[in-house]
């Protein structure tokens, strides 16, 4: 399952931890960074990898939310709608936000497969809502005028990689 690049960065993770299993959070990282998803072969490898029970690694995919078990889009979007962010317009921004993705009111995946989009409980920031979580980098206090920036920032971006 490891590329090359990826066995060798694996190995400089696993230097920086004490034990390997300590190392389980960023080998998972690692592992889902290519395609956006772990399946059943990944989550094999990682535990193979850092000689832990395979069910010790389901247990930590099925706690945490930025792993994912399905295909997703090429950016994952997280909007807290935990009641501190509700009471600061979040679940107003996510519902203006699936309209201008094209989405159901309860999120999913644009058609273009460029952006999967989920409300989920809290993401510590608070005080900063309405804020989103976009792959691992926060916007906070976002309007709608920054967060179709942000969006179109990233469709550019994507385009520039299709013509490399």
């Amino acid at each position: 399952m490891w590329s090359e690049a990826e066995q060798q960065e694996l190995e400089e993770i696993l230097k920086k931890y004490p034990t390997k299993r300590s190392a389980l959070l960023p080998a998972l990282y690692l592992a889902q960074r290519e395609k956006n998803w772990l399946d059943d072969d990944d989550i094999e490898a990682v535990a193979e990898a850092l000689d832990v029970p395979v069910t010790d690694v389901h247990a930590v995919v099925g706690f945490y939310t930025l792993f994912r078990r399905e295909p997703t889009g090429k950016h994952m979007i997280h909007v807290c709608t935990d009641l501190p962010c509700a009471l600061r317009g979040a679940e107003e921004f996510y519902l203006r936000l699936t309209e201008r993705l094209g989405l159901p009111p309860e999120g999913g995946t644009t058609e273009d497969g460029m952006f999967t989009l989920e409300a989920v409980p809290c993401l510590a920031a608070c005080d900063k809502a309405p804020m989103c979580q976009i792959d691992l980098q926060y916007y906070e206090n976002l309007t709608d005028e920054m967060i179709d920036t942000v969006l179109a920032q990233l469709r550019a971006e994507a385009q520039q990689e299709t013509k490399a």
